[in-house]
């Protein structure tokens, strides 16, 4: 399939069931979004590295390769193209293990394409991040984090975070010390509401945590939440 192109940007979407990529292509679309569709696996890892797409919409179970590959595969190669997944299961263990190959978002079918193509533009936002001088520096302990630059160092190493444990490590090192509930980090960081799921929020703490490794500045306040602090 050939690829449209729009000014958004274009998103790859790789589905199988033709009923609902025709419906994420026609939302995406009306958005203002390119899109290009595949159906399997393989093909999409092709298009992934071949097209470089702004974001990626992937099903979880898919012919030939499932989608928790394709997303691991783009992240060994070093490609942190802002994934979303789609997933027929509302199962815990799906949404932990596709968070922890570093994807950014999830959506549970059946699913609401605004909701969909919502989820995309704010993962898009968090990417992009603030413009170019916009915000000074933060250091809390071993860790600096350039809100500009969108880089983060912990002891001196650079530290390659997706773009949603990127956007909560700076919500949380925005105010050092202010222990935030996981509602206010759905609400601040992923931008939607508690039904959601805090689980999510746990799951992206622990991979930051695991990426700072000895230099992590992540706390937890039992019963409450979260806070950095050096």
């Amino acid at each position: 399939m050939t690829a449209d192109t729009a000014q958004r940007g274009l998103v790859l979407v790789v589905e199988d069931e033709p009923a609902i990529a025709a419906l994420v292509r026609l939302y995406l679309a009306r958005d203002g979004f390119g899109v290009h569709l595949e159906r399997d696996g393989a093909a999409g890892l092709a298009a992934a590295r071949r097209l470089r797409p702004v974001a990626c919409v992937l099903d979880i179970a898919l012919p030939g390769m499932a989608g928790t590959e394709i997303c691991r595969r783009l992240r060994e190669a070093g490609d942190w193209t802002p994934v979303i997944f789609l997933t027929a299961r509302d199962d815990e263990v799906d949404r932990i293990v596709g968070l922890e190959l570093g994807a950014d978002d999830y959506v549970t079918k059946p699913f609401s394409p605004r909701e969909l193509v919502a989820r995309v533009r704010a993962v898009l936002r968090r990417a992009a991040g603030p413009p170019a001088g916009a915000e000074q520096p933060r250091v809390v302990g071993a860790v600096t984090l350039d809100p500009a630059r969108r880089t983060v160092t912990a002891a001196g190493v650079p530290i390659q975070l997706t773009s949603t444990e990127f956007d909560l490590l700076a919500h949380l090192m925005a105010r050092p010390g202010r222990v935030f509930t996981r509602e206010e980090l759905l609400a601040g960081v992923w931008g939607y509401a508690a039904h959601a799921g805090t689980r999510t929020v746990d799951v992206h703490v622990a991979q930051v945590r695991a990426k700072l490794g000895s230099a992590s500045v992540i706390r937890t306040h039992r019963g409450v939440g979260y806070a950095a602090d050096a």
